[in-house]
């Protein structure tokens, strides 16, 4: 090879090495700019909340990921909303996306959680593995899926017993859908316990299939009436609990919050095997034992002696009453 060709072949490869180290250069510099850009919208994002009354803080906040993915990392997340008297903190938050995908977006986030509100309800949460994804759009997030193994959550309320809810595993589908959200909620293998007493319940797998008139912005914060539900109404497509061998509990119909947390609605119950399901609620709740024979005998009646049957339920600010008449209990306010 002569002199010339030698030299040809050097400066090409000089160039091309000089046009690979330009490249990684310009990408890496756009990386830690857009990192940058991102934090400092994220930090605007959160502060402009000040507003609507919601404070929102993302402990340690910064980004990670670099060379092929970007995420937005915390060690600890609190929330506080003044306005409708609810505050929540999380664990270390862990999130990342694609650069060639920034709008589908993984996180995770560490236990323990606790949501309080001004109505003396306290809720805390611990498990094993939380992961979500989510996908953004236009500005917003336009769906999201949350699985959750090993959960915990202990509920404790002024206006009634302590107790825990406990889980193998949890599914959260949420949807924007027009102005409203849909969202889905599968619990399986749940357990219900008090201080105390014996478990409640036996293990159940439940499902909750909901839509909620105009909160769609729920899904990313943007609502403006923040994160409570007070003032909601909504469309209860499925509520249903399976405790085995047949019985099974659905609940369908509207609802709605009103502005203290008390829930109203007129309610279509669905029961199968209604002595079991009496026998099993006599045991967890034997105050209300006459109440739950006098419906169960309503129900077998209803079905001419049958173990299948549907009522409606009619709740009036918290109280639950079978039949229009017949009281039930009282759901404490939210």
């Amino acid at each position: 090879m002569s002199a010339s060709s030698r030299t040809s072949v050097s400066r090409k490869i000089w160039l091309l090495a000089t046009a690979i180290v330009l490249a990684v250069a310009l990408y890496t510099g756009g990386w830690f700019y857009a990192a940058s850009t991102l934090k400092e919208e994220t930090l605007a994002l959160l502060g402009g909340q000040e507003a609507n009354g919601i404070t929102v803080e993302c402990a340690d906040a910064n980004y990670r990921g670099y060379p092929f993915r970007i995420g937005l990392f915390c060690s600890r997340v609190a929330l506080d909303d003044r306005n409708n008297g609810i505050s929540a903190t999380l664990g270390a938050l862990r999130s990342a996306a694609q650069v060639y995908a920034p709008g589908q977006i993984v996180w995770e986030v560490d236990a323990p959680a606790q949501v309080r509100t001004s109505h003396g309800l306290t809720v805390s949460s611990t498990w094993e593995n939380f992961q979500s994804s989510l996908t953004a759009r236009n500005g917003g997030v336009e769906r999201s899926s949350t699985v959750i193994e090993g959960a915990t959550t202990s509920i404790v309320s002024s206006a009634s017993q302590p107790f825990s809810l406990s889980a193998e595993r949890t599914e959260m589908h949420l949807r924007q859908n027009g102005q409203d959200l849909d969202a889905a909620l599968l619990l399986q293998n749940a357990r219900t316990t008090a201080e105390g007493l014996p478990e409640l319940l036996p293990p159940m797998t439940a499902t909750v299939d909901v839509t909620l008139a105009g909160r769609a912005g729920l899904i990313d914060g943007t609502d403006p009436n923040g994160i409570a539900l007070y003032g909601t109404q909504g469309e209860m497509r499925t509520l249903s609990a399976d405790l085995g061998e047949g019985r099974v509990i659905t609940v369908t119909g509207p609802f709605s919050i009103d502005e203290e947390g008390y829930l109203s609605g007129r309610l279509k119950l669905q029961v199968e095997q209604i002595d079991a399901w009496r026998n099993s609620l006599a045991l967890a709740f034997p105050e209300i034992a006459p109440a739950l024979q006098t419906v169960a005998g309503m129900l077998s009646a209803l079905n001419g002696g049958g173990q299948n049957a549907s009522i409606d339920l009619t709740v009036n600010r918290g109280k639950v009453f079978a039949g229009g008449f017949i009281p039930l209990g009282e759901i404490p306010r939210l």
